[in-house]
């Protein structure tokens, strides 16, 4: 039996499924409740299987529901990409990379590869945007990116994976700090102090609000900032301590007077990995920057 596909139904289903509710489904997707009805019915019907479990409370997708939505992500995601894409090809642009990469990455890593990259494809533009490990992952999967860069004990999945770089989350204090002095240190027992935090957007200020929470012990912000150089400059100041990538510590530590404490949880060492679905997949162009991101691995990178 033949299965023709509506890109209406599909998004419909996306937007029951997020809302877990027939009628602000159709709701947002801007056809009237009888109307979404008629649609999802005739759905099924075509497919041969129920897609919902209907209740007073509203409703819930079946098991093949569950797998329509997933492949209706991965659909729309991708006629959302072809639309930008021709607008940018009408603007002379010849490609699109879209990379979601974790907080460390994008700020210490990632700037020299991308401008490598960038002289050398002038007519290629980047979408670059910062993501937990985990909504990396699923992005990759769901055909919302090109690339990923994770870093620690994530599920990759069926993913392909290439190692990429290796860093170290630290605590970084003031000159003269109490905790100065140690060898090392457990992140419980920093929680005890003040702390000075990025933004509740970083990826990293979500990870250690993770750890936190598994210990029952808040983390006691006094400030966010922005960035790791901002960070630094607070603790350099005395407002606090912080958890930072070493990497950017130990360069910012050169100029502020700041103090760096290794942690002792085992999550604070972190190997990052690139994930794709399929390299081979990748318009060349992307392929190129994967190459570059290898390279940077490995300290092959040429200079400009």
């Amino acid at each position: 039996m033949a299965m023709h596909f509506d890109l209406v139904d599909l998004r419909l289903m996306v937007h029951i499924a997020d809302a877990n509710s027939m009628t602000r489904g159709a709701e947002l997707s801007f056809i009237s409740l009888p109307a979404a009805s008629t649609r999802i019915k005739n759905l099924e019907e075509g497919i041969g299987t129920k897609l919902l479990f209907r209740t007073n409370q509203g409703v819930t997708l079946t098991p093949p529901g569950q797998a329509l939505v997933t492949h209706a992500r991965a659909v729309l995601g991708q006629i959302e990409h072809l639309r930008g894409d021709m607008q940018e090809y009408v603007r002379g642009i010849k490609g699109h990379v879209r990379v979601f990469a974790n907080t460390t990455s994008l700020s210490e890593f990632l700037p020299p590869v991308l401008r490598h990259f960038l002289r050398r494809n002038p007519d290629v533009n980047i979408d670059l945007r910062e993501r937990l490990s985990h909504d990396i992952v699923r992005a990759v999967m769901d055909g919302q990116t090109d690339i990923g860069i994770v870093a620690g004990l994530v599920r990759t999945e069926d993913l392909e994976t290439l190692p990429y770089r290796r860093d170290r989350l630290v605590l970084v204090v003031p000159q003269g700090h109490a905790l100065q002095a140690e060898v090392q240190i457990d992140f419980a027992d920093t929680l005890a102090f003040d702390y000075v935090g990025l933004h509740e957007s970083s990826a990293i200020h979500a990870f250690l609000r993770q750890a936190s929470d598994q210990l029952h012990k808040p983390i006691k912000q006094r400030i966010q900032v922005g960035n790791f150089e901002t960070a630094c400059r607070m603790i350099a100041s005395g407002v606090g301590v912080g958890v930072l990538p070493e990497s950017a510590a130990s360069r910012h530590a050169q100029a502020m007077a700041i103090g760096i404490v290794p942690l002792s949880d085992a999550w604070s060492v972190r190997e990052m990995q690139i994930c794709m679905r399929r390299r081979e997949t990748l318009p060349a162009f992307a392929q190129e920057l994967v190459a570059l991101l290898v390279a940077d691995a490995q300290g092959r990178l040429d200079p400009d």
